[in-house]
């Protein structure tokens, strides 16, 4: 039997970290090691290859050509490595904890009402939710997925996108649309508080487009979270462009009223995403292939 020509694992790990972060301070401190001990793994490496991987200058550190391509090749077969390692650990557990990062709304709004669906299906797999909406750092609390809104432009991942459309409605307390003056046209906006999300800054502008509306100014008040914006239009605050499918309790209740018939799509989507390889992980996947179907039912 070919005996197998391998370095050691610990100078692998070594100079993959080193390569990622370009510098043996950074990687000795992510493996817990002095940075001698770094250095030293990476020199025996480069003695058990025969060639050199960096070049040291005085004040930076370059990967060699042959180093560049054999430290994606590295990293390439450690992440298979730890992906196998983590599929053989959830397939003998039957579950595992399931992080998952998402919009404050879409988690109050949509998910968590929904979630217990998924926990009876796979009672093994705990769920724990952080929200965010901030730049997607993967893996900085520990998420294994994120939930988020844009154009799916999220390199080094996978992702998916949900069949959840944001069909923007104009939306008021039933006293404010009573007036005065009352919500009939949309001209009747003129007199009345358009309430604004802050990271939609184009929603009121796009929909009085298409409503032939576009010399109204909807220079409103302006909050951060569309939770914010359904509580303010509940309390009267103003009239607000809120996607239907985060507002259909309030619009059972009558707790919210659709004055005007006009609705518009905005663009972009909601989109789950998990770092690349790690998809097919027994718990991501099954928690991937139920939220799929749930958002297109």
């Amino acid at each position: 039997m070919r005996r197998r020509l391998l370095p050691s694992l610990t100078a692998l790990r070594t100079f993959e970290a080193v390569a990622r972060s370009m510098s043996f301070t950074e990687a000795a401190a992510e493996l817990n090691v002095t940075q001698s001990a770094a250095s030293r793994q990476v020199r025996a490496l480069e003695q058990f290859l025969d060639l050199p991987l960096f070049v040291r200058g005085k004040r930076a550190l370059e990967l060699t050509p042959e180093g560049r391509v054999y430290a994606a090749t590295v990293k390439d077969a450690l992440d298979g490595i730890e992906l196998a390692t983590l599929q053989v650990m959830a397939n003998e557990r039957g579950g595992g904890v399931l992080t998952i990062g998402t919009l404050p709304t879409l988690a109050m709004r949509w998910l968590i009402p929904r979630l217990s669906s998924f926990s009876d299906a796979h009672p093994r797999i705990t769920v724990n939710i952080i929200s965010g909406d901030g730049p997607l750092v993967l893996g900085a609390q520990g998420e294994d997925v994120a939930l988020r809104f844009g154009t799916g432009d999220w390199p080094e991942n996978d992702v998916y996108r949900l069949g959840l459309v944001e069909e923007m409605v104009v939306v008021c307390s039933p006293e404010r649309a009573a007036g005065p003056p009352p919500i009939e046209t949309p001209q009747s906006l003129r007199g009345h508080v358009l309430l604004r999300h802050s990271t939609r800054a184009g929603a009121w502008p796009h929909w009085l487009s298409a409503a032939g509306m576009t010399d109204i100014d909807p220079s409103g008040p302006s909050f951060e979270h569309f939770f914010m914006i359904i509580q303010a239009a509940v309390a009267g605050l103003g009239v607000a462009l809120l996607p239907r499918f985060l507002i259909e309790d309030e619009l059972r209740s009558r707790a919210l009223v659709m004055p005007l018939t006009l609705s518009t799509i905005y663009d972009g989507g909601y989109y789950l995403i998990c770092p690349r390889g790690r998809s097919e992980l027994p718990k991501i996947r099954a928690f991937r292939d139920w939220l799929l179907a749930e958002s297109r039912n």
